[in-house]
């Protein structure tokens, strides 16, 4: 592929909008597939969780693979064809793929640990006076000392989201290097910012929206029992309907690229 030609279109920001209304169409296509999918992440992720340190870490170094495989799945379903349980995989059988993305999971893990650490050493004294030298640690202090380390890590995480959000795409596709591929993304980020900050508002939106109608569900009565699978099989669909905008914003950024 000539990489010259690969250009980052500027999108209108109600560009935002217009990629979850066409991954919705994605989604109407299979649901059924794409709710799989859902679940199967939605277990690595809980697994990942359970097991201390370590979990983390590995969940943390297959987001760029596991990014890959559902934009494959969503190029399947805009051309028509039908996911099958046996294609899920097919994408790493190509030559060099599952490298790729394993050397970007490896960057992004390095870079979130390094975010995290330049978020907490300035706060580091008085994290260490809120945990204190007894055996049981000031929570309600510690909790308000956290803040800030939070704050400055959001601000180090949305530029990482930036530099690897088009990347498993960017490698997996288009074979860039590593560092092409996080340029091409920070660029085509920044160029379609305001598009990118409707469509996280109006996730974050949908997601607040979910837990307001829970909330006023347990407010109602409802038994506790039912409104936990009502959640977990919210959360599948809405993480199902997430995966499949994916999709659009490549799509439509990149669209004179050959993939």
């Amino acid at each position: 592929m000539n990489v010259s030609s690969l250009q980052a279109a500027v999108l209108p920001p109600s560009a935002g909008w217009g990629w979850i209304v066409q991954g919705y169409a994605l989604f109407r296509r299979q649901p059924l597939a794409m709710i799989f999918w859902s679940t199967v992440t939605s277990f690595l992720i809980n697994l990942g969780a359970a097991i201390p340190i370590l979990g983390q870490i590995v969940l943390v170094s297959l987001t760029p693979l596991l990014t890959f495989l559902t934009l494959c799945a969503c190029r399947h379903l805009s051309q028509g064809q039908r996911m099958l349980p046996g294609m899920w995989l097919r994408p790493l059988q190509e030559a060099g793929a599952t490298s790729a993305q394993l050397r970007l999971g490896l960057a992004y893990l390095g870079c979130t640990l390094l975010a995290a650490l330049a978020a907490v050493v300035p706060f580091l004294s008085r994290l260490l006076t809120a945990m204190g030298t007894g055996d049981q640690p000031d929570y309600e202090a510690l909790a308000s000392v956290m803040t800030g380390p939070m704050i400055v890590f959001g601000g180090f995480y949305v530029l990482l989201s930036a530099l690897f959000w088009h990347a498993p795409a960017l490698m997996g596709w288009h074979r860039l290097p590593l560092r092409r591929a996080l340029f091409y993304s920070m660029v085509a980020c920044w160029r379609n910012k305001w598009a990118i900050v409707l469509y996280v508002a109006s996730w974050a939106a949908a997601f607040y929206g979910l837990h307001q109608l829970l909330d006023g569900l347990v407010a109602m009565g409802v038994p506790t029992s039912l409104l936990i699978w009502l959640s977990l099989v919210l959360d599948i669909l809405i993480t199902a309907l997430l995966y499949c905008s994916f999709y659009p914003i490549y799509a439509t950024i990149f669209r004179n690229a050959d993939a």
